[in-house]
Parts: structure tokens; C-alpha cells; sequence
């Protein structure tokens, strides 16, 4: 009996085999959070609160990364809702409860956005974004909206009039998240939400993701809508997903693509469209592919040594997972195509920005550029900026300078596929940014910027992956695969085995998981 009885208080202290472990939301995914609801292991409120106590306890305590400008005071409530539903029906979508992190620059019911500027501070939409409501269509919670640049105008740093300070980057708390998505893009890497919502006029999906090892689709233009997002130049304006892991990108991609009358060059899209993107979640989908190295995006004397032997590794992995490699694949011509330097600007910030506070009538406090800089309510580094704006031209698009830029554009487009059907590429590769993310505040060294070229003046898509680390293992870089329009089931496919032979991707240490 004396035998007995510590074996009897040892099994009883001991937990049940049957017993799943806690979920834990750092670096879950979509999948791994629907298959723990149906295990039973979390509910759709217990998952919204883990990810608000992960924000309450890291954005503007501990190291206060400082990516989030508001939380949603619904997110419980609607997350009950959800739970409901699910325990009646099941999921009510694909992205069924899953929290979302959403730029400041999307109409957003209920939250404020104001694109980064106190100037548009107070205004709250009556509407969705068209993107916004297919997520939430879709199950989504927005649980919070996060901080950008300011009016999306510097890829550099994430720094806003709205959010005092600078939102940090997660692996390195002195660095910079680079573009004007990186709050969406710090606050996914840091698990306040399981994935999230940018925009990208010249990087600023892709760059963001590139510094904070994520995820990042920049699409076709006209595959998905910027309808009730704020513009920075709709010639280039894309929105689309930021994630942690391929398929998870690609599930909120699925969601979001699709024709929008209120953005007539989605109109474009009808013939590509409805695809199975996850159809191209491959793992063995490099094999085979040919895919150039595209030297004419980052080959320039700044360019980090480090960074070009992070990518040469990746282009290896590529090649070891069944890729043929063509390096260099150049692309021609392409330095003989010139904008003529006597044509004014087509569109730009000024005619955009104007016509969208227009449409929105007074529910906006501001109805114009000249009333934002007469307000004085901006962050002083984009004075200059928005001041040259406004003296500019308002060149709309049937003008005679929109027309020379569209055939400008138009003959980029004939090299880039010119060269690929030449080379018979699959995709281009190249390092998304050239040099690691800079100290906050640091404007003055290299900045790195590869993606302000190719895929905004083309149109054609490109997707960023994690590719490894530098300085030590702490700062990371990203891969892009550019391909020709309408490609993104290839670019996906060859994306996603690249992610799975490698994975790179691993969480900060300056939020870790709660206890």
C-alpha cells in the first residue's frame, strides 16, 4: 500500500494523455487554427483575446514595436458571434475567425482611417474596402488597423503623424520595417494578428515583408481592387495580402482577387478569372522551372555584400530543388526605353488624393490636397512632399501625358516579356532589397529599395519570400519572383516549393510567446 500510493498521486498529478497542449498563437497558421476549433483546443473568442493580449503586452509596452494605431472594441463581440455560428453550422468562410491586421489607408466600417495623417484623423467610413468586405465575407475579424507612412509616401521607414514615433522592426528594435505597409508588416511578424492586409504602389508590400521575413503578393494590376483604399498613384496602387507562410497568403489571395465595378481596371481580370490558387501550393514545384536572375534590379555599387551572398545561396537552393537557373537573364533594350523628359506627370498623388476626397464628400475634414497643407495636421517630413504636390500639375488620364506614359509603360512590358519568351523563364529572381534594413532615423546610408521598377511599371506580378538572414542571423532578407501578367499561379507554385525546401521564416525574439 505505502508502494502504491505514490504511484496513485504521481498519475493523478500527471495530465491526461488525451489532453491537448494550450494553442499558441505565435506564428499559427489559418489551417492549424481551424483544425485546433474543430479538436476543440480554442475557441474563436479565446483566440481573439490571445492575440489582444499579445498587442496589449508588446506593441506600446515591452518593446513596443508600435504597429498598431487602434484595436477593434468589437473584436470579442463579433468573435462570440462566430463562435455561434460555428458551433451551428461550421465555418462560415475560409478565413473564418481568423484576426486581420489592416492598413490605415482601407475604409474600414466602425474604425478610423486616416492613412497615417492626423489631417484625416475622426474619419470613419459608412463602406468596406472592396477588399476589407470580401475578408470579412470571408470570416475574418479586423482585429486592429495598423500604422504606415504617412499618405504611403516613403518605402524607407514607417512613420506617421497619427502614431507618435516609429513602428520597429521585431528582429531588431533599432531598425526600420522599411515601406508604408510596415505596420501590417511588423504586427504579422510579431503574431498580432494571423495575417494581414497592405498596400503597394512602388515596394510596399514586398519591402516590409522583405525586412520582416514574410510573405508578400503584390498581383496583376487589375486582378484585385483598390476600391476604398486611400491612393498614392493609382498608375501603380496594388493591395493585396502580407502573411507568415505561402499558403496563408495565398488563402486571403484567393479571397481578395476578383471584378469590382468600382475599380473599372479589375474589368481587365474577367477573362483570368475564377482560379484555384491553392492548386499551385506544389512542393515540388521548382522542378523543372526555368528562372533568370534578373542582375539589372540590384546590381549597384551600394549593394551589400552580404545580402548578394544570402541570395546566391538562395538561387543554389532553387537550383537544388530542380530549377534551371539562367544567370544573367537580362532584360533588353531595356536601357535604350526612356521617359521623355519634357512630358509633365501623368496622375500622381495630387489628381488621385483630390478626386478621392471629393467622392467622399463631408464625411471627410478635409476635401483637397490644399486644405490637408493648410490644416498643418501632417508629420513635418512629408511637408515638402505634399507641398510639391500640390504645386504640380493635375494631369488626369486621358491627357496627353498619361497617354505618353502609357506607351512608355507599355514598352517595358514588350521587353520584359520579349526576354522571357527568349530565355524561356518561368519567373525572374532577384533580392528584394540589396541592403539589410537600416537604424531608425537613418536616411543617409544605402537603402536597398529593388522593387520600385519592374513590377509597378510593368503591371505583372511579383511575390516576396524570406531567404535567409544577415548581420549575424538577425536581419532579415527577402527573395522576389517576378513573372509575366496573370502568372501568379506559377509564381505561387514556384514561391511556395522555394519556402518549403528552405524555411526560412522564424519568429522574433522581442515577443515571444505569453506564459
Amino acid at each position: 500500500m505505502r508502494l502504491l500510493l505514490p504511484v496513485l498521486l504521481l498519475l493523478v498529478a500527471m495530465p491526461s494523455a488525451q489532453t491537448p497542449p494550450p494553442f499558441e498563437v505565435q506564428e499559427a497558421t489559418i489551417a492549424g487554427i481551424h483544425a485546433a476549433m474543430r479538436a476543440g483546443r480554442i475557441t474563436c473568442r479565446g483566440l481573439v483575446e490571445q492575440y489582444l493580449r499579445r498587442i496589449d503586452t508588446y506593441d506600446k509596452n515591452g518593446p513596443a514595436i508600435n504597429a498598431i494605431i487602434l484595436t477593434n472594441p468589437d473584436a470579442v463581440k463579433q468573435a462570440d458571434e462566430l463562435g455561434r455560428r460555428f458551433a451551428q453550422s461550421g465555418p462560415v468562410g475560409p478565413l473564418h475567425c481568423v484576426p486581420m491586421i489592416v492598413k490605415d489607408n482601407f475604409e474600414t466600417i466602425g474604425l478610423q482611417s486616416a492613412n497615417g495623417s492626423l489631417a484625416l484623423a475622426g474619419f470613419v467610413s459608412d463602406k468596406d474596402a472592396f477588399q476589407v468586405k470580401r475578408v470579412k465575407d470571408a470570416g475574418a475579424i479586423v482585429i486592429a488597423k495598423s500604422n504606415m507612412a504617412e499618405w504611403a509616401f516613403t518605402p524607407y521607414e514607417t512613420l506617421s503623424s497619427i502614431l507618435p514615433g516609429y513602428t520597429k522592426n521585431p528582429y531588431a528594435l533599432d531598425r526600420v520595417t522599411a515601406g508604408s505597409s510596415g505596420g501590417t508588416a511588423a504586427a504579422i511578424a510579431s503574431s498580432f494578428g494571423t495575417v494581414g492586409l497592405g498596400s503597394d504602389t512602388g515596394n510596399s508590400i514586398r519591402g516590409p515583408a522583405s525586412h520582416l521575413a514574410l510573405v508578400g503578393i503584390r498581383s496583376t494590376m487589375g486582378l484585385t481592387s483598390r476600391a476604398g483604399v486611400m491612393p498614392l498613384s493609382l498608375l501603380a496602387d496594388i493591395a493585396g495580402p502580407m502573411a507568415r507562410t505561402v499558403e496563408d497568403a495565398v488563402t486571403v489571395f484567393q479571397v481578395v482577387v476578383g471584378e469590382d465595378p468600382a475599380d473599372p481596371v479589375t474589368l481587365a481580370a474577367r477573362a483570368h478569372l475564377p482560379q484555384a490558387y491553392a492548386s499551385a501550393l506544389v512542393r515540388d514545384g521548382l522542378k523543372g522551372a526555368r528562372i533568370g536572375v534578373l542582375r539589372q534590379a540590384y546590381e549597384r555599387n551600394t549593394t551589400d555584400a552580404e545580402v548578394v551572398q544570402v541570395f546566391m545561396t538562395a538561387v543554389d537552393d532553387l537550383r537544388r530543388a530542380g530549377a534551371f537557373i539562367v544567370d544573367p537573364a537580362r532584360v533588353e533594350g531595356l536601357d535604350q526605353i526612356r521617359r521623355p523628359r519634357d512630358v509633365g506627370p501623368c496622375r500622381g498623388f495630387k489628381y488621385d488624393i483630390n478626386h478621392y476626397l471629393a467622392s467622399h464628400g463631408d464625411r471627410v475634414p478635409v476635401k483637397s490636397l490644399a486644405e490637408i497643407i493648410k490644416s498643418g495636421r501632417f508629420h513635418p517630413t512629408v511637408q515638402r512632399r505634399l507641398e510639391q504636390s500640390e504645386q504640380g500639375p493635375e494631369n488626369g488620364p486621358e491627357s496627353p501625358e498619361c497617354q505618353t506614359e502609357m506607351a512608355y509603360r507599355e514598352r517595358v512590358r514588350v521587353a520584359v516579356v520579349t526576354t522571357m519568351d527568349a530565355l524561356k523563364l518561368d519567373a525572374f529572381v532577384y533580392p528584394t532589397w540589396s541592403n539589410p534594413p537600416r537604424l531608425i532615423g537613418d536616411l543617409n546610408t544605402p537603402h536597398g529599395d529593388n522593387s520600385q521598377f519592374f513590377s509597378p511599371t510593368t503591371g505583372f506580378p511579383a511575390i516576396q519570400v524570406p531567404m535567409g538572414y544577415t548581420r549575424g542571423g538577425r536581419l532579415p532578407a527577402g527573395i522576389t519572383l517576378f513573372g509575366r501578367a496573370w502568372s501568379e499561379p506559377i509564381l505561387i507554385k514556384l514561391a511556395y516549393s522555394y519556402e518549403q525546401a528552405t524555411r526560412h521564416r522564424r519568429p522574433p525574439s522581442s515577443t515571444p510567446p505569453l506564459r
